[in-house]
């Protein structure tokens, strides 16, 4: 096989012709990775006046293969011509010189989302996530859930039995995978607890390129009217965790993604259940009520429906990654109205939210699997100057 490739729209007579070539390409790309090199995409796009040209490397392609097909094939059709070919050596990860090419400060967004990661940072982040999660990069589906409780493992396991689990026990954050053709399947991570573990799993899980990243956790209803068991769906978050300030301003507004959020409103009305939305408080102070006068401030000025610990952490890193993300959380105490979280009231409670609230996700997964199978419009989460991979700018 040559090591170099060119893709061009009118090569093909059939879009079966088309895919097959981008097959080809893509095996190319492994094949220049297995032999020591990164494989370089260069990417010419004659209908942009401002960037006809983008070009980046790639680390580790198979483990989100399908991504890759999915985009080239949206560029050659769009009339991009697409060179595959060698670049330089792969850096091994105990080079010190390693960390010098993993600054994000070094982002260049005119590259677009294809090539937001430079390579050595996709091999460190796939290598940490197998790591953290004791499963393979490339088990990893298109759509990922988070969790930190272990009754939401179960019922996952209750719905996928057959479903990848971990290869060896004791991982930090233990991932399972509904392995679908395509990876258009769903992956459940239990993260744990905190706005750190939040933080460091999307790091990693950003250079799979995801369709969808979900917090579905359990939260501390802030109104009066909620009761243990509603459902919150977050339409923004106060960043009271801190994690992100000194990568992202603080004073950025981050939205989760309209049509996840249509999707999961429209499966809690189907099944009747009760729910807010609104303003989600994630702080990074699980025991922010012994001192609790600056935060009540802020839950009141903010208008926060609910608090916990990790949903506008992976909010953030959702927005700065380009990735469509959302949160459903379920009331599972009121702190600033007598009901704390005690130990025999949560496990009732966790017994009997369960199975719905991992039930909600899963259906309005598959509504857009149904009305967006090769992805959710991404105009939400793009930079002015930063225009589509395909199509006119």
């Amino acid at each position: 096989m040559s090591d170099t490739l060119k893709l061009v729209n009118d090569q093909f007579s059939s879009q079966a012709e088309l895919k097959k070539a981008i097959d080809k390409a893509l095996d190319l790309m492994e094949e220049i990775y297995r032999g020591g090199k990164y494989p370089q995409m260069i990417v010419e796009r004659s209908w942009s006046k401002h960037n006809p040209v983008i070009d980046g490397e790639l680390a580790q392609p198979a483990a989100y293969r399908w991504y890759l097909r999915r985009e080239m094939q949206r560029l050659v059709e769009n009339d991009a011509t697409v060179f595959i070919k060698p670049s330089r050596d792969v850096l091994p990860l105990n080079n010190p010189d390693l960390f010098d090419n993993l600054d994000e400060n070094d982002w260049d967004i005119t590259q677009k989302k294809l090539f937001l990661f430079r390579a050595e940072r996709i091999d460190i982040s796939l290598d940490r996530l197998q790591h953290y999660t004791g499963t393979k990069p490339e088990d990893f589906q298109r759509y990922i859930l988070f969790t930190n409780y272990d009754m939401h493992v179960e019922v996952f396991l209750e719905m996928f039995p057959d479903c990848e689990k971990p290869i060896r026990e004791g991982v930090q954050m233990p991932a399972y995978h509904h392995k679908i053709k395509n990876n258009s399947g769903i992956t459940l991570v239990n993260i744990g607890v905190g706005p750190s573990n939040a933080k460091t799993i999307t790091d990693h899980v950003g250079v799979l390129r995801p369709d969808a990243m979900i917090m579905v956790g359990h939260c501390g209803g802030l109104r009066n009217h909620q009761d243990i068991g509603d459902f919150v769906l977050a339409n923004g978050y106060y960043r009271a965790d801190r994690v992100l300030d000194d990568l992202f301003p603080i004073g950025i507004p981050i939205s989760p993604n309209y049509i996840l959020n249509r999707y999961m409103q429209e499966a809690l009305d189907q099944n009747d259940m009760k729910h807010r939305i609104g303003t989600v408080y994630t702080t990074s102070n699980r025991n922010w009520e012994f001192s609790k006068a600056r935060t009540v401030e802020e839950i009141h000025m903010s208008r926060s429906v609910a608090i916990d610990m990790e949903s506008s952490t992976v909010a953030t890193n959702g927005f700065r990654y380009r990735i469509p993300h959302a949160t459903l959380l379920c009331v599972s105490d009121k702190p600033l109205h007598g009901k704390p979280k005690l130990t025999d009231a949560a496990q009732s409670f966790y017994q009997n939210s369960k199975e719905m609230h991992l039930k909600l996700v899963v259906d309005a997964l598959q509504m857009v699997k149904d009305n967006y199978p090769e992805g959710l419009p991404n105009s939400s989460i793009r930079a002015f100057n930063e225009p589509l991979m395909s199509g006119t700018e």
